[in-house]
């Protein structure tokens, strides 16, 4: 299997396209098809301003102001919660008090708001309307889906920080769309999960991967390393599978452990061969978790695989690590992983992983961008049938701030 692997290997190669340069800062990034014609668009912003831009796909990436003065914007996703066919902005948001750090959240933040798509870029010229979701302290990342139901749309929230400190226990909560979510004061809000993560960074809904079920799941990074969350519509109870522990030898040094951020890649017909994660919370290791056996990912045994370290962890016990990205770029049926360093150079740019030999975690690699990155989108933004992939600059005060900070492109030329 591997030998076949190697004589199908496609080289990588992406052409670079500035979307926008001299960004006054960057961190998070997304591709919906914000005007609903077929191309994917880009919407994207930063923690300090409080400016969420778009960015129309056409010959000039014409950029439009969505909402500004949204106290530090940190996650967001989106999904048409309008019901007007048209993806609508959801994003969190007041993380950090006045020190600005994971060490002051803001405990009467994390909230979240969900802003209305107008249907049509000629009606944006005032602000997206913004719609209150709910909110608990120290909210950092989310995600939209059919979590426990296919009805309604679920929004899973995800704190990074309690107001009694960095590493203690957080809730993992879920909002659930209300009849009219135009005029609702705000959504209802159940507790998923208040024993176990701490310190969630990393987040990523997946879909398939539950057995018997159409139900999306979540991988999450965190203080316990990787964990596999989904809801089990049989015993209508929340599981939790540990993939494992991410990284642990750091701890004395960096008051850092388990996984930063993950994401699941498919080879052949198994949706999650592997589950890749960045290591610690912004993190210098990055490793492969590959199965001991051929059970399904439910009940398998995972394996860690140390597969590169970028770095030492500065000052501040971190490393240049920030995203990682799963997708089958080659179209070979396989998925690739992309991962996101954030600088400074040489640990900055996205490097390419090819698996070679899934059984015993091989992956050759190569960089195929030397910009800062702190998030990573991925479409086919020219409808060539190839994906590409769209990157922001992480420039954030207190922990980095890039140099000649840019949101990118790169088109994907990888031979077919």
């Amino acid at each position: 299997m591997s030998d076949k692997r190697a004589a199908c290997l496609r080289v990588p190669k992406f052409a670079p396209e500035i979307v926008s340069d001299q960004l006054r800062d960057g961190y998070w990034l997304e591709a919906p098809d914000i005007d609903n014609d077929s191309r994917p668009d880009l919407f994207g912003y930063g923690l300090r301003l409080g400016e969420i831009y778009w960015y129309q796909n056409n010959e000039n990436w014409t950029r439009r102001l969505v909402a500004d003065k949204i106290k530090m914007p940190v996650g967001a996703d989106y999904a048409d919660i309008s019901g007007n066919g048209h993806p609508d902005i959801v994003v969190c948001y007041e993380l950090y008090g006045p020190i600005g750090t994971i060490h002051d959240p803001d405990t009467s933040g994390g909230k979240i708001d969900w802003l209305e798509n107008p249907g049509s870029p000629d009606k944006d010229e005032s602000r997206w309307k913004r719609h209150y979701i709910g909110r608990a302290t120290g909210m950092h990342r989310l995600r939209v889906g059919h979590f426990t139901r296919t009805d309604r749309l679920e929004v899973i929230g995800l704190p990074i920080v309690a107001k009694e400190d960095v590493h203690a226990v957080l809730p993992v909560v879920m909002f659930t769309q209300p009849d009219d979510v135009h005029n609702a004061d705000e959504w209802p809000m159940t507790i998923i999960d208040d024993t176990h993560f701490r310190m969630i960074h990393g987040a990523e809904k997946k879909s398939g991967l539950i057995p018997g079920s159409d139900l999306d799941s979540l991988l999450l990074a965190s203080d316990e390393g990787v964990t596999w969350l989904y809801y089990d519509p049989n015993t209508r109870a929340w599981v939790r599978k540990l993939i494992g522990a991410g990284e642990l030898t750091q701890f004395e040094q960096t008051g850092f452990r388990g996984s930063g951020d993950l994401n699941a890649g498919r080879i052949g017909d198994d949706p999650m061969a592997y589950v890749t994660a960045i290591e610690p919370f912004h993190g210098n290791t990055v490793a492969v978790y590959i199965k001991q056996d051929n059970l399904p990912a439910a009940e398998a045994q995972w394996k860690r695989i140390l597969l590169d370290v970028y770095g030492d962890p500065n000052e501040n016990g971190e490393g240049p690590g920030h995203q990682i990205v799963c997708a089958d770029f080659d179209g070979d049926g396989d998925d690739e992983f992309l991962v996101a360093l954030r600088g400074p150079w040489p640990w900055q740019g996205v490097m390419y992983y090819k698996a070679i030999d899934i059984e015993n975690g091989v992956f050759t690699k190569w960089r195929v961008s030397d910009e800062s990155v702190a998030r990573i989108a991925t479409a086919d933004f020219n409808g060539d049938g190839r994906l590409d992939f769209a990157t922001i600059a992480y420039s954030v005060d207190n922990y980095y701030v890039a140099k000649d900070a840019k949101l990118m492109l790169y088109r994907n030329q990888i031979d077919s």
